[in-house]
């Protein structure tokens, strides 16, 4: 059967426009491309993390993710998964995040000061893991955050000031590392919140450790 030319000459143009879409649908996914990325870091010897396939470019099909109806991640929940590893930087692009669950693992490393590009985050639990180095000050831009555990790590440093002006947070909990300096002023936060971490002074105090930075 003919074809009246226009409407071939139509159809060829929609073909093409879908052929130069596709590539960007399969690989243009970010919130894919970060956790993936993770996943990479990562060391699983319990195979949780065997669903995290790149060709599958919805995350939201993968276990251990919840998305919202858009499709956008808000729920990484990997809780007492056995793995080791590194956090990455790309973690900082899921802005639709609202709970990252990655407690009581073998993670090591430094927190990515890119997590607190998270600004919809509720919930960043990182405690009892191997995590070292100092709590980035750009966690105080999480305005949304109302759980922040990082207990029991190898934290060093002093609690940043601007973490103290979120005015959602609600549950804090920095015991069990090596933090110095002041201990910082909570709403609703008690003592135990900071216990076992001898360098740390009454915020009262003369400062005691001058190595403290």
């Amino acid at each position: 059967m003919a074809y009246p030319t226009g409407c071939f000459s139509y159809f060829l143009i929609v073909l093409v426009a879908a052929a130069a879409i596709l590539p960007l649908a399969v690989h243009g996914n970010y919130e894919s491309d970060a956790l993936y990325a993770l996943k990479q870091s990562l060391s699983d010897p319990n195979g949780v993390l065997a669903s995290w396939d790149s060709s599958l470019v919805d995350a939201c099909t993968w276990f251990h993710i919840t998305c919202d109806q858009n499709n956008h991640v808000i729920r990484l929940d990997l809780g007492m998964s056995n793995l080791a590893g590194h956090l990455v930087p790309d973690l900082g692009k899921l802005d639709h995040l609202q709970y990252l669950e990655l407690f009581k693992n073998n993670i090591e490393g430094t927190i990515p000061a890119e997590l607190g590009n998270m600004k919809n985050l509720i919930s960043l639990d990182l405690y009892n893991n191997k995590l070292s180095g100092s709590i980035p000050p750009s966690l105080g831009n999480l305005k949304s955050l109302v759980f922040l555990r990082l207990n029991n790590n190898q934290l060093t440093g002093r609690v940043p000031k601007e973490i103290t002006d979120i005015p959602t947070l609600k549950v804090v909990d920095f015991s069990n590392n090596n933090l110095c300096g002041p201990i910082r002023s909570f709403q609703h936060v008690s003592w135990e919140s900071f216990e076992n971490n001898p360098r740390m002074v009454d915020g009262g105090m003369m400062e005691l450790d001058s190595n403290c930075n």
